[in-house]
């Protein structure tokens, strides 16, 4: 084999395995491999619809394609206590709710 095809292998295995090694830092940064965080428009749309309705806070995880609604938007208000926020696809509240720290993750 010739030293450059060599070369060319030796660089294309590395990068698979950067490519591996991120895409598991990923996914265990969103806890499960089918959750999809919100990106590009959608997340601005669906933080300022989601902080409009609790009123304060910041947006700490998000969601597409969540279990109980087309968004999820996690809010963490000022004195610490965590809020779901659904939305639908026109990011319009569905339902919001205290996110229990004690609750077992069903994921």
């Amino acid at each position: 084999m010739k030293r450059t095809t060599k070369a060319i292998i030796a660089i294309a295995t590395v990068g698979v395995a950067a490519g591996v090694t991120a895409g598991g830092v990923l996914a265990a940064s969103t806890g499960d491999d089918n959750e999809q965080p919100i990106t590009g428009p959608a997340l601005e749309r669906a933080s300022a619809a989601a902080l409009a309705h609790v009123g304060e806070g910041t947006v700490t995880e998000t969601e597409v394609g969540d279990e109980d609604s087309f968004y999820e938007v996690e809010v963490r208000l000022a004195d610490g206590s965590e809020l779901d926020v659904q939305l639908d696809e026109q990011f319009n509240v569905v339902s919001s709710e205290t996110d229990d720290p004690n609750e077992a993750d069903d994921d």
